[in-house]
């Protein structure tokens, strides 16, 4: 870049430095079989001269375009870390330079001139909350050895250190001369997208997962390849945190405890909840942060009720669904654990629900429904499905709850998770293997489409003194998406069929926020909104 050698004299503004000494990568590969040692560390001042040889080299289609010794000098002392070189064999091979800018003063539309105040850097601020580049560059004879993307993944993990927003800077486009008289500059870059046009520039940063955000007229004056046209991209830290004044407690790594519950005769609700109450121990225990019962765990209960029709007998069982909520509310602060209390019949305005009950640890209740009543539930007990389909937000991230049937309907997940949801709970009731086949493959298919995690729970047994439940067939587990950050058939944990047991895994939701950005294949970006569309009612 040609730039004018100013007189102005710069003081030195203070950052604390999160890397020490040197970032080191040290590599040994074959190049006309010799052996090249490649190193990435910071600049120096003492590296002027020769930084000043390969600036020039890597421009020669660009006269003058190198920077001054002075402007070197003032990037090494407000921003050290921002300033990289990559030797090859002991001499320089390419260059990044970077300075920090805050978003809330970040103007989409401006010039390189205007970016770099004046090519000073005073634009450069220690409260700066974006990266923003300013110079890549690559001596021609080590171009093809992947230097770049080293810089650029270095660049990459300062923003994740550094807590920053992301990475922006004007992009060159230096084929588009040659196309000018053909397309508009936004014509060209869906071309280059398109990989119908070639531009080295472009085209390598769209590969390191950049996205183009405007166009930038009269960019950096001189740029006649790319007609002082420039494209202004950026890319996303992942990973970015607001800051807050409060301290926040958030938990990445969030433990699952599912019971598989045994369908036996109780001698009462007292008797139920004791043993609802051992399996709650025994995960909180084990520092479990969710405990996940299944579909009507409490249908034991109707066998007192035997002797009446079966839609009486489960309207006499929704009468113990209060005082079960309740306990399992103190449970949940009493061992520190959030409850996922199944599902259980409830009777609103004289018609029958499948609910359930989110019981925090904190002591606050949420409800859910179940959306889609089986053709049994309606035929045999005149059961309504329920209206209403929503996220819970926890000490553990955002959570949905779907009963079932439920999982089957591949639209309520994808609103769940469209609102953000990280974790997908199945309280589930099956009787035979085909039923619960279709739980379990669907539920998979959930955590694959919408990247997440998805547990099932459901009950095992027999209860021959209940009518209409006769048995049961369940095995319990842990689902994730399937890719490299995940085991490879997508199970985390599953349990041995048709037993009674605790089934607990670890889950880390850093790895979905990975695999919504980086993964092999973008299930929830990736969808054709512009031919579909799903929004709730």
């Amino acid at each position: 870049m040609a730039l004018p050698d100013g007189s102005k004299k710069y003081f030195r503004e203070p950052f604390n430095s999160l890397l020490k000494n040197q970032f080191t990568i040290d590599i040994s590969c074959m190049d006309n079989k010799t052996f090249q040692n490649i190193e990435l560390s910071y600049l120096k001042i003492e590296d002027y001269q020769e930084l000043k040889e390969a600036m020039i080299n890597a421009y020669s289609s660009m006269p003058d375009a190198y920077w001054k010794e002075h402007h070197i000098q003032s990037l090494l002392d407000k921003f050290p870390e921002g300033q990289i070189v990559v030797k090859v064999n002991g001499d320089i091979a390419g260059c990044a330079l970077s300075i920090l800018v805050e978003s809330k003063k970040f103007k989409h539309q401006h010039t390189f001139r205007q970016i770099t105040g004046n090519y000073t850097f005073s634009t450069h601020s220690t409260k700066g909350d974006l990266l923003y580049g300013i110079e890549v560059f690559i001596k021609a004879e080590f171009r093809g050895m992947r230097i770049g993307r080293r810089m650029y993944d270095y660049r990459k993990d300062l923003c994740e250190r550094l807590n920053l927003k992301g990475i922006v800077f004007g992009g060159r486009i230096p084929n588009y001369h040659k196309y000018a008289d053909e397309y508009t500059p936004k014509e060209y870059i869906e071309k280059v997208r398109q990989k119908e046009v070639h531009d080295p520039v472009l085209n390598f940063q769209l590969s390191n997962d950049f996205h183009p955000v405007s166009i930038l007229k009269g960019y950096l004056e001189g740029d006649e390849a790319s007609n002082e046209f420039a494209v202004l991209l950026r890319w996303d830290n992942i990973y970015y945190e607001t800051p807050s004044k409060e301290a926040a407690i958030t938990k990445t790594v969030v433990r699952l405890g599912i019971v598989q519950w045994q369908m036996r005769p109780y001698n009462g609700l007292e008797h139920l909840l004791k043993n609802a109450e051992y399996f709650i121990d025994a995960l909180s225990g084990y520092k479990s942060d969710f405990a996940l019962f299944p579909e009507f765990f409490n249908a034991p209960l109707m066998a007192e009720f035997n002797h009446l029709s079966e839609p009486e007998a489960i309207r006499k069982l929704a009468e113990f669904t209060p005082a079960i909520v309740e306990e399992f509310s103190n449970l949940a602060i009493s061992y520190n654990i959030n409850i996922i209390a199944g599902s259980m019949p409830e009777v609103v305005d004289d018609k029958l629900y499948n609910v359930g009950y989110l019981c925090k640890r904190d002591g606050k209740i949420d409800r859910y429904e179940k959306l889609h009543a089986t053709p049994d539930e309606k035929k045999v007990w005149a059961m309504t499905g329920g209206n209403t389909l929503k996220t819970f937000d926890t000490d553990c991230g955002k959570i949905g709850i779907l009963i079932c049937y439920d999982v089957e309907f591949p639209e309520l997940p994808r609103l769940l998770a469209d609102e953000g949801m990280d974790i997908l709970f199945v309280p589930f009731l099956t009787d035979t293997q085909n039923g619960y086949s279709r739980v379990r493959h669907c539920a998979q298919a959930r955590a694959i489409e919408n990247e997440c995690y998805v547990a099932i729970a459901g009950s095992v047994g027999n209860l021959p003194n209940v009518h209409n439940m006769d048995i049961q067939y369940a095995q319990s587990m842990v689902f994730t998406p399937c890719d490299f950050q995940f085991p490879t058939n997508g199970i985390k944990a599953e349990a041995t069929p048709n037993a009674e047991t605790i089934v607990i895994a670890d889950v880390d939701l850093d790895l979905l926020t990975e695999l919504h950005n980086v993964g092999s294949v973008k299930n929830l970006k990736d969808r054709r909104k512009d031919i579909f569309s799903l929004t709730k009612v």
